[in-house]
């Protein structure tokens, strides 16, 4: 369940591939950076942290819910926001608070 998993769930698959499951054309997003925004105790349970995924620079996915797959987590619905390319890919952020 996604409300189970934290900051150090993601920190473990740094570098590891999520197959997004919906696009017509199969599209991998690699997990580059997970980064923990706040130590302060949430009434979720854990503390805030953000995603940074890196794809290729097109085509450029829209702001919206994603369902990915991952070889350990299994399928994972997640909020993907565009943030820009880099001189690898295009670069999506999820938040979690």
């Amino acid at each position: 369940m996604l409300s189970e998993l934290t900051h150090a769930t993601f920190a473990k698959e740094l570098g590891s591939p999520f197959q997004l499951e919906c696009a017509a054309t199969p599209l991998t997003l690699e997990l580059v950076e997970a980064t923990e925004l706040s130590r302060a105790w949430r009434a979720s349970g854990r503390n805030a942290f953000s995603l940074l995924f890196r794809g290729p620079r097109q085509p450029v996915l829209p702001q919206r819910i994603y369902r990915l797959v991952h070889d350990r987590l299994g399928r994972l619905e997640i909020f993907l926001v565009p943030i820009g390319p880099d001189s690898e890919g295009m670069r999506y952020e999820a938040v979690f608070t």
